[in-house]
């Protein structure tokens, strides 16, 4: 990586990935009767395979693209971010015993993961932070939708629960 060289593109598709994908999964175990150890522990194997994942590819995209130097460092902070907001994302399941009240919490907590990292990323760049926030809280939401939809809708078309 070169010395100026931002890195928020690689934090960004970490907590991005996270954020979706995680809010989609406790979602969808929730509203699937799961118990609250059962979206635990779920999460915290997603968390920590998709991170490893995270890491891998965005490895392998920076050498791909030419960046061998930074394809290491790149890595490491995709995958960082990934399992680093994950696991915020899953604290709520560790203080509430009501799954919904978890997934309640987990979307506070994932709104303020948007607002903490969008308040950070501008002061360092000097650039406006409530349209960078709402297009991101927008895209999350969205993804994290559709992605709920479908998984409802596979568990209305093949009569699955646990």
């Amino acid at each position: 990586m070169k010395k100026n060289e931002p890195i928020w593109s690689s934090l960004v598709l970490g907590m991005h990935d996270a954020l979706v994908s995680t809010l989609g999964l406790v979602t969808g175990l929730a509203f699937a009767a799961a118990t609250q150890y059962v979206i635990i522990l779920t999460g915290m194997i997603a968390a920590m395979s998709a991170g490893m994942s995270m890491m891998a590819s965005e490895y392998l995209s920076q050498k791909a693209g030419g960046n061998s130097r930074g394809a290491f460092m790149r890595g490491i902070m995709t995958g960082a971010a990934y399992v680093f907001t994950a696991a915020m994302l899953l604290v709520p399941f560790v203080l509430f015993r009501n799954p919904f009240i978890g997934v309640f919490a987990t979307y506070l907590v994932g709104v303020a993961i948007i607002f903490g990292f969008n308040l950070l990323k501008s002061k360092i760049d000097a650039q406006k932070f409530l349209p960078a926030f709402i297009e991101m809280l927008v895209v999350c939401f969205v993804v994290t939708t559709v992605a709920f939809i479908i998984g409802e809708s596979a568990r209305v078309l093949f009569g699955i629960s646990i």
